[in-house]
């Protein structure tokens, strides 16, 4: 790829649909547009199901227009025309892993140790009931590390969200909401990184505790904890809110 660089914004959210599912809410991600489609489409695999090897993906704008087909594995996922909102269609056989799929990284994300296992072993099961053999270790193996990629990615994006800094939080189906950095590190309970935030007006979950453990201390409903993908840091000045106002 020598020669090729990326020199729009480094990250892309985008909603990703798939062909068996046509009526079900995208899905939205973000992911670097450094990457490669290879990359891009083995991340999918996680999201929907699918396998890299035989996802076609077809790119939508936000008023539902057909835009291109990603058909080049080796080309940067930036260098085709896709912006925040941009929708991604995947079309593939997802039967297989249909079962197991279907919960999304967030949720993953959200699980316990135990209740991660467990899900483990209902794909285990599901594997087994269908007597797929081989296939059943290599699927284990290459969803385990397709998750400790996903980890590894996420511990690099928290790294450059720092205690104190101003952001802006895009989760998935939420308004973009401003606030200060709070907390970065893990939540008990949990796998992963999650960044606590102090929003600037009302619209949090907490006061900064989570199952009785506290992590920062604010106003109550003005905390919440995201994860690293869905916070950007920069320069966004406190909005002012009339809270009072009828």
């Amino acid at each position: 790829m020598e020669g090729i660089q990326v020199i729009t914004q480094d990250y892309v959210n985008v909603n990703i649909t798939k062909s068996d599912s046509e009526d079900a809410a995208p899905i939205e991600r973000r992911f670097k547009k450094e990457i490669t489609v290879l990359d891009f489409k083995t991340k999918l695999e996680l999201v929907t199901g699918g396998s890299a090897s035989t996802m076609k993906l077809k790119v939508y704008d936000n008023k539902n227009n057909f835009i291109c087909d990603i058909d080049n594995d080796n080309a940067l996922l930036g260098s085709y025309p896709i912006d925040d909102g941009t929708r991604i269609h995947v079309i593939d056989n997802f039967s297989l892993m249909k079962d197991f799929s279907s919960t999304d990284s967030v949720e993953r994300f959200q699980l316990s140790e135990e209740e991660y296992e467990k899900k483990g072993d209902t794909l285990r099961s599901f594997l087994q009931r269908n007597k797929l053999g081989k296939y059943n270790e290599e699927e284990m193996t290459k969803l385990k590390e397709q998750q400790q990629k996903e980890l590894e990615m996420e511990a690099e994006l928290a790294t450059g969200v720092l205690v104190g800094a101003r952001c802006e939080v895009r989760a998935p189906k939420q308004p973009p909401r401003r606030a200060t950095v709070r907390y970065n590190g893990p939540l008990e309970g949990t796998r992963g990184l999650w960044i606590g935030v102090q929003y600037d007006e009302p619209l949090g979950k907490n006061d900064g505790e989570v199952n009785g453990k506290r992590y920062f201390t604010c106003p109550p409903n003005y905390g919440g904890f995201v994860k690293p993908m869905y916070v950007t840091v920069g320069d966004f000045p406190v909005e002012d809110y009339d809270l009072d106002e009828i």
